[in-house]
């Protein structure tokens, strides 16, 4: 029997609205005091902590339940702390507050991505070691920073550090999304962001004259054939009913840079462009395709990256895989019923498939709108709740995968 907490809350509920008002928001993320609460948990579960500092004032916080078996990989639980910033005056209620409505509703910065999730897996352990569980396989949860700003100073470190090679993760669980209906999405792959800019150089001039090969003009190419290999992969999408977002290559022009004045025909103009390339397609060929449509525009057009992902995984969904075998059989035993898609976006999950940890993203929240980086962001007690059920069967699972290959 559980005991309640304030006004009768259930004492998981109480712990996510404990680590939600912990102000973990980019781009000052209050890190120190996610820590201290995450080494508090480690002591009262009875769990070892390590922290390992990727870059300064960044640490990766490592809490560990050892198996009884140390010669199999381990489970890795990712979740990050930092969250995305908020408009305030578009809440509802304070977002670092953690108000809940009478309904039973959570607003919180981080309630859907992803502090839901890390205290999950918490309550999950805490649970299965209450119950006098023990399983072959160690469990290790990750606590990471960074995320919401691309992951280069937290997880894009940490999986070069010895401390990583120490943790022998043969399998990671990694957040997903929520989902409107009544399936749970899990997500096998994601998208590589490519941001590119594009800077068309040509002649400059007074604003009063037709001048031949100007910047605006070149660049104006490049946007329209990017714009419409835009819209391509758009109808590509809305006319197949089986293709998901993350199945196709998206773009969108996010800047548009240059001029000095009015009167002046510039120099030089530059655009950006956010890509998130689907995992099938040829990088080779795209780039080619980045620098057909650049030469097409004219002398002087050149393009650079700012970011540029180039290691796309795909971690199998079949029963080739025992990880995803474990996964869904454990999924299919809770009645869950799976939508397994490409993530659109971008997640700390491509850094472990890149070193070779298969990674399934996957944040239990169904029947819910997806609210991250949204106003209101909000997760219903109930569905929080379910999502320690789950958790705690999915690990039972997981931790009990007999002996494979790779694993001595």
């Amino acid at each position: 029997m559980t005991s309640k907490g304030p006004e009768g809350e259930h004492p998981s509920v109480t712990l996510f609205r404990k680590y939600l008002r912990i102000r973990t928001v980019q781009p000052k993320p209050d890190y120190g005091a996610a820590v201290a609460f995450l080494e508090e948990r480690a002591h009262q579960l009875g769990l070892s902590c390590q922290k390992v500092e990727v870059a300064p004032g960044n640490v990766v916080t490592v809490l560990t339940w050892p198996g009884s078996n140390p010669t199999l990989s381990s489970i890795l639980l990712n979740s990050h702390m930092d969250v995305v910033p908020v408009f305030k005056e578009h809440w509802s209620h304070d977002p670092f507050e953690a108000f809940k409505d009478s309904e039973g509703y959570i607003y919180a910065r981080g309630a859907q991505d992803m502090k839901c999730v890390s205290i999950q897996y918490l309550e999950a352990v805490r649970r299965l070691k209450g119950e006098g569980h023990h399983f072959p396989r160690t469990i290790h949860m990750t606590f990471v920073p960074d995320e919401e700003v691309g992951g280069h100073q937290g997880m894009e470190l940490f999986v070069q550090q010895p401390e990583f090679q120490a943790l022998r993760a043969g399998f990671a669980l990694d957040e997903g999304l929520a989902n409107p209906t009544d399936a749970f999405t899990v997500f096998y792959s994601e998208r590589s962001p490519w941001w590119v800019r594009v800077t068309s150089t040509g002649r400059p001039g007074h604003g009063s004259r037709f001048i031949e090969d100007t910047a605006a003009e070149k660049l104006h190419k490049v946007v329209t054939s990017i714009l419409t290999f835009r819209e391509k992969e758009r109808q590509r999408l809305q006319s197949n009913p089986h293709l998901k977002e993350g199945a196709v290559t998206s773009v969108n022009l996010t800047k548009l840079e240059g001029g000095v004045a009015y009167n002046v025909v510039p120099a030089t103009m530059s655009a950006s462009f956010d890509f998130r390339v689907a995992p099938d397609v040829d990088l080779k060929a795209f780039e080619e395709q980045l620098q057909g449509w650049c030469q097409a525009a004219g002398e002087g057009v050149t393009f650079e990256f700012a970011q540029k992902w180039t290691k796309p995984r795909v971690t199998p969904t079949d029963d080739s895989n025992p990880w995803w075998k474990a996964f869904s059989r454990a999924c299919k035993d809770m009645n869950l019923t799976l939508e397994p898609e490409i993530f659109p976006a971008a997640t700390d999950s491509r850094y472990l498939r890149a070193v070779g940890v298969p990674a399934l993203g996957f944040s239990p929240m169904n029947r819910t709108p997806v609210l991250l980086h949204d106003h209101d962001e909000r997760l219903h007690e109930a569905v929080f709740l379910r999502g320690v059920d789950i958790y705690t069967r999915l690990l039972s699972a997981l931790a009990s995968v007999p002996t494979l290959p790779g694993d001595s």
